[in-house]
């Protein structure tokens, strides 16, 4: 399992909803949002530590 760095969810990295690369690495995000939320700032998410969004709760992982 890999951990969405924009909302902190658990991602099953076999059945992701969304995927970006980012200085050589991989990361796996549990809905689109948070993929589209990590892709505008990276380095913001990179740095954090997972913290809920507002508004970004009860979304099943793979975002549908």
């Amino acid at each position: 399992m890999a951990k969405d760095l924009v909302c902190g969810m658990d991602v099953n990295e076999q059945r992701p909803a969304g995927k970006s690369e980012y200085m050589g690495k991989t990361y796996y995000f549990c809905a689109p949002g948070c993929k589209r939320a990590f892709d505008q700032n990276p380095a913001k998410y990179i740095k954090g530590t997972g913290q809920t969004m507002a508004g970004h709760g009860g979304h099943p992982i793979g975002g549908g």
